[in-house]
Parts: C-alpha cells; structure tokens; sequence
C-alpha cells in the first residue's frame, strides 16, 4: 500500500519525552506524499519540558507538514464530518489520553478529533507511551483493544526491572500499523 495521497490525522499528547522518536516519521510519511494534519493537546501544545518547548515542537510540526496546528476542542470538531481522514493517528498516546477515549470523555482537541473520527467509523491508531499501562490504565486498553475501528501500534514494557507498569510501542512500526488499519486489520504482532 502507498502513503502518498493519505490524508493522516497526527496526534500528540503530553508524553514529550517520546516526541524525539515520533517526530521522524511524521517526516517521514510526509515525505513519502501523506497529507499530514496535525493535531496536539493542551499539554503537548502548551508544556514546556526538558525535551523542548511547546513552541520549538509546535514550529517543528508546522515546518513538517505545512499545515495549521489544529489545538482546540472547536477546531478538532470538523475532523469528522469536514476533513474526512484516511486514518488519526496518536502518537504518542498517554494512559491519560486512552483512558479519556474509552470513558468517552472529549474535553480536548485530541479526544474531539478520536471522537469525530469513530463517528465516521474510520481508523484511529493509538502509539501507547504509559507508566500506567499495566496498573491503573490497564482496563482501558483493554475496552480499547476490544473498540471497532480502533488499533494499536505493537507495544510492550520499556523497563520492566524500574518502571514495570509502563507500556511504550514501537513508534518505528506506525506505518506498517497505519497501512493494515487502513484495510481494517490489526498489525501484528502486537505484544513486543
């Protein structure tokens, strides 16, 4: 299957320490003919962070895509009926952000644009990078898991001797993730 031409929804959420993984395939599917839009929540758009600043992303996003940064809960609301993507992407995805999704909760512009995509039974990737992911957040990736439309980029436990309830997927394996949710498939396999 070929990127060029896909209308991709890119989604960030407050786990900045990833952004440094994720940024290169944003590049990369751009590069590759992908029409990125790009979207981020509250803290991802606004945090600065010892991985960098909010504006210093935020710039690095719209130099990559060439497109306005969609960063309200108003602007996020046409991704379903208007702007009709091929597949959203979010990645990175916080424990909080899944958590939100699958309680149905849309109080930022990420969960609005995951909202606005499910309504139009469309494919939503979901990058996990959690501390939670085997502890508090574990049953909502499980609801998840089991949610038409939505799919996940392999993941597993980044540090399982310091951090063992924390989940990381493997960033380099969105593409792959994004082309079998595109024909309704879950890329596998998905533990790693």
């Amino acid at each position: 299957m070929s990127i060029e031409g896909l209308k991709i929804g890119f989604a960030l959420t407050g786990s900045s320490c990833t952004f440094s993984k994720v940024f290169p395939i944003i590049k990369d599917l751009a590069k590759k003919g992908a029409d990125i839009y790009p979207i981020m929540s509250h803290a991802a758009d606004s945090f600065d962070t010892r991985f960098g600043t909010a504006e210093e992303w935020k710039n690095k996003l719209k130099e990559i895509t060439g497109m306005e940064l969609i960063n309200t809960i108003i602007e996020a609301e046409p991704v379903g009926p208007k702007l009709k993507l091929d597949v959203l992407v979010v990645a990175p995805c916080t424990g909080n952000t899944a958590a939100k999704i699958a309680n149905a909760i849309t109080d930022t512009s990420v969960t609005m644009a995951c909202k606005a995509q499910l309504r139009n039974q469309r494919p939503l990737v979901l990058a996990l990078a959690t501390n939670d992911g085997l502890g508090a957040n574990a049953k909502n990736i499980g609801l998840l898991l089991n949610t038409k439309n939505i799919y996940f980029v392999p993941f597993g436990q980044d540090d399982a001797i310091n951090k063992p309830n924390s989940l990381v997927s493997k960033f380099d394996k969105i593409e792959e993730t994004i082309e079998a949710a595109i024909l309704g498939k879950q890329f596998q396999p998905l533990l790693v």
